[in-house]
């Protein structure tokens, strides 16, 4: 089922992982294919064209569009990152991943989603400004601080993560074959021994990463619910309007996070089909949650979908 390190014509393989989370795939390979095909499809068109209304039109240029894009993108190229792969996976004999392969997975899955939690904390940060300090929201978020938020919010997770899989991608194996379907932590399973340093390191990106941007979130509403509380009707219900959204999508990616560590700890105590629910759930619904909170909950975002369905309406009639 893999390839270690064996030498031929003087040159040297790669390792391969095989991935063992798969369930009754010789029997539902192709209705596996379609379903998750079709997930693909939707979750990249359905992202792109939020992307694309707001890149197009000029009253959606402000910060909270801006970083609503942001968090589509991220979405499809974290989805990306997972499909692809999964769907090759559904046709193929063999389930398996090159070593340096799983660990590009494994970067861009963590990368990804501790970006997601920077985005989330920067949108948090940006409706506070504009609900308790209205006046000095054109000061604070001009272009220049938006940009600074953007570039930190992908690459201070992209270092980190990175340190993390130069720390163990040379660490010696003791097995080749991952009780899942996708690189994820689990891939420190395969390694010999625990390394302290990896484990300490590890901790510090999940402060970093997580708790740190959590707390900010927790705060920073806390303090927007606060004021509102002391405020007008309306001023509670641009609030309403424009945080909520935020906070479902919030809960909805926590509970990717929930899922992910649940999968790794305990997967285990769990049988193969329920490993296998749980990881498709972390994989499937956020993705495709985004685009339609965000569709239907943002008002100004929610006209310009109308106003292009219609438009295509008018051109297939």
């Amino acid at each position: 089922m893999f390839v270690y390190n064996i030498f031929m014509d003087g040159e040297v393989n790669e390792t391969y992982i095989t991935l063992e989370g798969h369930v009754e795939l010789h029997k539902y390979k192709y209705l596996y294919f379609a379903v998750t095909l079709t997930v693909y499809i939707f979750i990249v068109i359905s992202n792109l064209t939020i992307v694309y209304l707001i890149w197009m039109h000029t009253n959606l240029h402000e910060p909270m569009y801006i970083f609503i894009a942001a968090l589509l993108l991220n979405s499809v190229v974290f989805s990306t990152n997972i499909y692809p792969k999964l769907l090759s996976d559904f046709l193929s004999e063999k389930q398996v991943i090159s070593y340096p392969a799983c660990y590009l997975q494994f970067f861009l899955f963590y990368c990804l989603g501790a970006s997601e939690f920077s985005l989330l904390a920067a949108m948090a940060y940006d409706r506070y400004v504009s609900i308790c300090k209205p006046l000095q929201y054109a000061a604070i978020m001009g272009r220049n601080t938006m940009s600074i938020y953007l570039s930190l919010a992908w690459l201070v997770p992209a270092c980190l993560i990175a340190v993390m899989v130069i720390l163990s991608a040379n660490t010696k194996l003791c097995r080749l074959n991952i009780n899942g379907i996708l690189c994820n932590n689990s891939i420190y399973s395969l390694h010999c021994v625990d390394s302290k340093v990896q484990t300490v390191f590890g901790a510090v990106v999940l402060v970093m990463t997580l708790l740190f941007p959590m707390l900010f979130i927790v705060f920073t509403y806390t303090r927007i619910f606060i004021i509102c509380y002391h405020s007008s009707k309306d001023v509670r219900k641009k609030a309403a309007q424009t945080c909520m959204p935020h906070l479902l999508v919030l809960i909805s990616f926590s509970c990717l996070c929930a899922f992910d560590v649940i999968i790794v700890r305990l997967g285990s105590n769990f049988t193969k089909v329920v490993r296998l629910i749980m990881t498709l759930q972390a994989v499937l619904y956020h993705p495709l949650f985004n685009p339609i909170i965000y569709g239907l909950k943002m008002r100004e975002i929610s006209k310009q979908l109308t106003r292009l369905f219609s438009q295509v309406k008018v051109i297939n009639h």
